[in-house]
Parts: C-alpha cells; sequence; structure tokens
C-alpha cells in the first residue's frame, strides 16, 4: 500500500496527524500518517467509487461514490457506512444523483453534492430521504440559472455557496434562498489564460 492511482480529493485528520486520501482509481479510500518516515497507508474504505471527501466537527468522513450515485457517512474504521444522499440508482430524481463529484458538509451535517450529470447541487438535510436543489437543475448550459458538469463547492458561515462551474470557465455564487439564479463572481468569459 505504498502508490495511489488518480487520486481525486484529500482532507487532514488533525485528530490523528494524517492525510486522508480518495484513491479513485483503486476503489479506496486510505489514511497516511503526515509524519516523515512513513512508507505504508492504511486502507479505510474498500471497493468504493470514491470522487469526493469531507470531514465534520464531530470526525464523520462523507464519502461521494460517483459508481453508486450515492453519499455515505462513516465513523472511521467503520466499512459500510450510513446512506445520507442518493443511494436510488442514477437519475434526476430529487432522492437521486447523477455523478455526484465533490461534497461539502456544514455544522448541521447538511450535506451538500456537486451532482455532476444532472448540472446541479444538492442539498440533504440531515435524516432526509430527498435533497434540494440549491444551485442550477435547469439542464446543462451557461444562463445564471444552469451549471454545466459542477465540481468544487463551498458554503460558508452566511449559508452561501460557491461552485466551481468547470464546463462554463466559471466560478458562481448563490446566496440562501435565491435557487433561482446565481452571479458569476470569477470567469465566465470562456476559457484561457488572460491577465
Amino acid at each position: 500500500l505504498n502508490q495511489l492511482q488518480y487520486p481525486t480529493d484529500v482532507l487532514i485528520d488533525k485528530e490523528t496527524d494524517s492525510l486522508i486520501i480518495c484513491d479513485r482509481d483503486n476503489r479506496r479510500v486510505v489514511r497516511w500518517s503526515r509524519r516523515s518516515g512513513t512508507t505504508q497507508g492504511e486502507i479505510l474504505i474498500n471497493n468504493i467509487g470514491c470522487w469526493g471527501l469531507a470531514m465534520d466537527d464531530q470526525r464523520y468522513l462523507y464519502v461521494t461514490d460517483w459508481l453508486r450515485n450515492e453519499v455515505r457517512r462513516y465513523q472511521l474504521g467503520e466499512k459500510n457506512g450510513t446512506l445520507v444522499a442518493g443511494g436510488n440508482g442514477q437519475g434526476g430524481g430529487l432522492n437521486q444523483l447523477n455523478v455526484p463529484r465533490y461534497l461539502f458538509v456544514d455544522r448541521q451535517q447538511n450535506v451538500y453534492v456537486a451532482d455532476r450529470d444532472n448540472h446541479r447541487v444538492m442539498k440533504w438535510n440531515k435524516g432526509a430521504k430527498e435533497g434540494i436543489v440549491v444551485a442550477g437543475g435547469q439542464g446543462q448550459g451557461n444562463a445564471l440559472t444552469q451549471l454545466y458538469c459542477p465540481n468544487g463547492i463551498f458554503v460558508d458561515t452566511w449559508g452561501t455557496l460557491y461552485v466551481a462551474d468547470t464546463w462554463n470557465h466559471r466560478v458562481m455564487r448563490w446566496t440562501q434562498g435565491d435557487k433561482k439564479q446565481g452571479t458569476v463572481i470569477v470567469g465566465g468569459n470562456d476559457e484561457g489564460k488572460g491577465a
């Protein structure tokens, strides 16, 4: 266990001073100590199509599984986890995901998911059986109501959502309660290396 294959996300577990890594093409989540001299990792979760990782204040680990179109929450050391989003097959229903990528977990353990192929961001309140569209969800496109393959997401303490809208080459902001349209805050002028 000294190699990775297409790692897609990483976070730091401060309590154990270790890295937790989504090792996508090896279909596992691994932990590596940050101490110098470490040559071996440890498998935390096996047989998972992981893409994104998050950890909440209680040290629960959340993992998007893009192959099963779901998000699970794990207590460290647990192998099966608890379903917290999706898990009802691939699709566009409010209880489904379609290639979930990155995620964000707020202090109330609500889970935000970049639902890439549905071109939306979903919020799953703790314990909910279906999610709420909080950004996009109006089909693929570049209007202010649309996203095109969202990836990275972040929610600040005021509930403002920031989305890396990958194929629109922009970062968008949705303020809490404004589900109709977002605001382009960076990019949006097609791809490029402009100064």
